[in-house]
């Protein structure tokens, strides 16, 4: 069987990153989606001369560097913009991850990305695992890590596609609300498709 490809979302502040970093710790290879874009949105030329039309010269620092304030504040209260911006950026992440996927020995791998069924990214991947949290706790763990405001916390919320309609598309739950023993969950996983990949 070829090797599977798995999903993990989770909308913001659901801990999705630090389940990966268990998985890693297991010797599967996690491909950040989200990190990825941003790295493409740095090195593709093509790319970089796109967003610098299409939401400003700003987008980026005189160094090279990208603005992401900026274009965040840009692009969340503009949706026609941030639509605009997933359509070139998405496919351009679809291509790396096939590229790295070839270059992986293991019998599965991970792909991390916050918007997998809203880029479509998830018709890729194998099976899709969802990390949820209560929203108030997400809330708290957003503000303490990028010290962003309540508001701009429930803005960001807002944006992205309800938490119960993905957790109805996924084919598997991981509770990360501090109650539920992460690693147990995670480690169930890692068996079930180490057996899967056979």
């Amino acid at each position: 069987m070829s090797m599977l490809k798995i999903g993990v979302t989770g909308n913001i502040g659901s801990g999705k990153s630090q389940v990966c970093r268990i998985f890693e710790l297991l010797g599967i290879p996690v491909y950040y989606a989200d990190e990825k874009a941003k790295e493409l949105m740095i090195n593709n030329k093509d790319l970089v001369s796109s967003i610098k039309t299409l939401i400003g010269t700003e987008s980026y620092f005189s160094d090279g560097g990208l603005n992401t304030a900026f274009i965040s504040e840009r692009i969340f209260k503009d949706k026609s913009l941030l639509e605009q911006l997933n359509a070139w950026v998405h496919p351009a992440v679809a291509f790396d991850f096939m590229d790295w996927c070839l270059a992986q020995q293991s019998q599965y791998v991970i792909k991390e990305a916050a918007l997998l069924y809203e880029s479509g990214s998830y018709k890729d991947l194998d099976e899709i695992i969802m990390v949820t949290a209560p929203e108030k706790l997400r809330i708290q763990r957003v503000i303490g890590r990028d010290g962003m405001t309540e508001k701009q916390v429930l803005m960001r919320i807002r944006n992205q596609m309800d938490e119960k309609l993905k957790i109805e598309k996924a084919d598997y739950i991981i509770r990360n609300d501090g109650d539920a023993f992460l690693v147990r969950q995670i480690l169930k996983l890692h068996n079930h498709f180490l057996n899967q990949s056979f």
